[in-house]
């Protein structure tokens, strides 16, 4: 996939079917939008394209309700790329961009330099100033500079909107089997692992311990966890939290007990998928039933993934 972070070199070979958004998460309803695009594109032999926006506007227009992000900008960009978007274009979202008038975007960026041939747009998505450039905007627009616009109708399930402001409510609960569905895969993070206090190796529970790129982390507590470790996703159990058996621990962490393998990870980044919701993060009275908890949690994560499915999801080892 070709990332252009800026217009400049972007959309000038070949027509192409454009989206734009943020889409933080790419949940099912943002893949239904790019599964459009790239169906479109193949159709008409046009440059399947997605306008994404970093910051999240809401963090430069209304800073103090910005939301944490789902995703960093590379994951998102990777996600587009699995999706079937040949051509991201990363546009730096400030006050400048926020004043820009939508027509001129419209006539200056999406007809003169990426030629769109159809703009797709998820439900309510506007951008330029005063939110200008909606699809009212775009269906009017589009007699006179000769491309196509629609809007791509919202997914529910359960009859809730699926959003992604609606996954962070439900990552907040811990209720990751949901947000699973919502998202088509389990949510995951990724980051560095980092030399910790090692006294998971004391205790017969080594632990990698990651420090996350992520913003958005599910509710503190045990869960059924899946690593990725050269290419292969490992069964694992994973505690986010503060370790509050432990005195003076008060930095949030998240640290993975990853089954049958004894390998060192330190300085590696790895990916850690939720899977399943185990229990509450607790204090213990001591090492020795803390140990002892640790052993249950791990028989009920390996009983989970003994469930029909739960293997073959991820191919797990």
């Amino acid at each position: 996939m070709k990332t252009f972070h800026g217009t400049d070199n972007a959309g000038i070979s070949r027509p192409t079917i454009l989206t734009l958004g943020v889409f933080d998460g790419l949940h099912l309803g943002h893949q239904k939008i790019m599964q459009t695009v790239v169906e479109r594109a193949k159709t008409v032999n046009a440059v399947p394209t997605a306008i994404t926006f970093d910051p999240h506007p809401r963090s430069v227009l209304y800073p103090e309700n910005a939301p944490p992000l789902l995703q960093t900008l590379d994951q998102r960009l990777a996600n587009f790329e699995v999706l079937g978007i040949e051509q991201a274009i990363v546009i730096r979202f400030d006050q400048n961009f926020a004043n820009q008038n939508a027509e001129i975007f419209l006539r200056d960026i999406v007809h003169d330099r990426l030629q769109a041939k159809e703009v797709y747009l998820g439900k309510g998505f506007a951008f330029g100033k005063n939110r200008g450039g909606n699809i009212d905007l775009l269906r009017r627009m589009s007699a006179e500079l000769g491309f196509f616009a629609d809007e791509v109708a919202e997914i529910t399930l359960r009859g809730q909107r699926i959003s992604s402001s609606k996954i962070r409510e439900l990552l907040k609960g811990g209720k990751v089997n949901l947000v699973r569905r919502m998202l088509g895969r389990p949510y995951g993070v990724e980051g560095q692992i980092v030399r910790g206090d090692q006294r998971g190796r004391t205790i017969g529970f080594p632990t990698a311990n990651l420090k996350p790129r992520n913003r958005v982390i599910p509710k503190y507590g045990v869960y059924a966890t899946a690593n990725l470790i050269d290419g292969v996703w490992r069964r694992s159990i994973t505690n986010v939290g503060v370790r509050p058996t432990f005195e003076g621990d008060n930095q949030p962490s998240i640290e993975s007990y990853i089954f049958d393998f004894d390998g060192d990870l330190y300085g590696n980044v790895l990916r850690v998928r939720f899977l399943h919701r185990i229990r509450d993060e607790k204090k213990f009275g001591g090492i020795e039933e803390l140990k002892n908890q640790i052993a249950k949690d791990s028989n009920r994560a390996l009983n989970y993934f003994k469930h029909a499915g739960v293997m073959n999801m991820l191919n797990l080892a």
